[in-house]
């Protein structure tokens, strides 16, 4: 009933074919491919990966990604681009509306049924004053999404972590308060979410309730876990940057309460990827080390899929 997978970006290094080839040599099901452009800017962790060019993506190439699904029976289970598109550069946030529209329009040339993204945030304006902002910018990207029957999956990661996202963090899609008015405001079905419930772990909420709340909105699934350190918590509080009282960890590895996790999914007749994102820096010492990460997670979920 689920298909597990894994988010490309942790293979930084390789190519689109060694993906899949690793993918299929691993028994994973699919593959979350990443598709940043070639120029760009971000320089955080994770960001400015990118397995296939969309900006390159003629007959040819689309003939070749096609093969290598067939030929190594793994498909994508969607593209993803994570930016800030409703940053206070409003340069730079066209520039990223602008290459989301490209991938939009590579996901259904690829006939790959979900492109997943962040909402983005202005991090010093308010929640009320960047659902304006996003009242303004996201319909026409909604409306290209809708044109190529394409879904957008928002994954739920506030972007707040360090000084570098301080004050409000750099993704407004932070809790169900605020996917609600998100959904009031577009209330287009191809808009949804990539649910990461490792997020709402250190957020301090439930992250089981929304997956029956939000049944309907379930695009795709990150499978991510976190740890919270109460002594470091007791310490700073929750006003501190999240990274000085949490650490992002593989599955099984934190607080998510896996099986009642896969039981709520299996309860709300959810089909489709599962995708384990690696962002557990004791995992990042080595090619080694990033192997061992994603095989460890994957022999651990193991236990709650047919």
């Amino acid at each position: 009933m689920l298909d597990l997978g894994f988010v490309s970006a942790i293979l930084v290094d390789h190519s689109f074919e060694e993906v899949m080839a690793y993918a299929a040599a691993n028994g994973f099901r699919c593959v979350e491919i990443m598709c940043w452009p070639k120029d760009n800017s971000d320089s955080r962790r994770y960001a400015g990966v990118s397995h296939i060019d969309v900006d390159a993506l003629d007959a040819t190439a689309i003939k070749h990604i096609k093969a290598i699904q067939q030929t190594t029976g793994v498909y994508i289970s969607g593209l993803g681009y994570y930016p800030n598109p409703l940053d206070a550069n409003e340069e730079q946030g066209a520039y990223f509306r602008a290459h989301l529209q490209k991938v939009i329009k590579a996901a259904a040339a690829l006939d790959i049924p979900v492109v997943n993204t962040f909402i983005g945030r202005d991090q010093s304006r308010n929640i009320a004053d960047n659902l304006s902002k996003y009242a303004e910018v996201w319909p026409e990207l909604i409306q290209t999404a809708e044109a190529h029957g394409v879904k957008i999956g928002i994954e739920n990661c506030p972007m707040f972590f360090t000084n570098d996202e301080w004050p409000g963090g750099k993704n407004l899609a932070i809790s169900p308060a605020v996917w609600d008015k998100m959904f009031e405001i577009i209330p287009s079905a191809v808009l949804g979410l990539n649910y990461d419930p490792s997020h709402l772990v250190w957020q301090m909420m439930d992250p089981i309730q929304p997956i029956y709340d939000y049944k309907d909105r379930l695009h795709h699934i990150h499978l991510k876990d976190a740890k919270v350190y109460p002594h470091k918590l007791n310490r700073v509080g929750i006003m501190a940057n999240p990274l000085e009282y949490h650490s992002p960890k593989l599955p099984g590895l934190g607080d998510v309460d896996w099986r009642k996790f896969f039981a709520a999914l299996t309860d709300v007749r959810y089909r489709g990827p599962v995708c384990i994102e690696v962002e557990d820096k004791a995992y990042e010492g080595s090619d080694e080390d990033v192997n061992s990460a994603i095989l460890t997670a994957r022999n651990y979920l193991r236990q709650f899929l047919a």
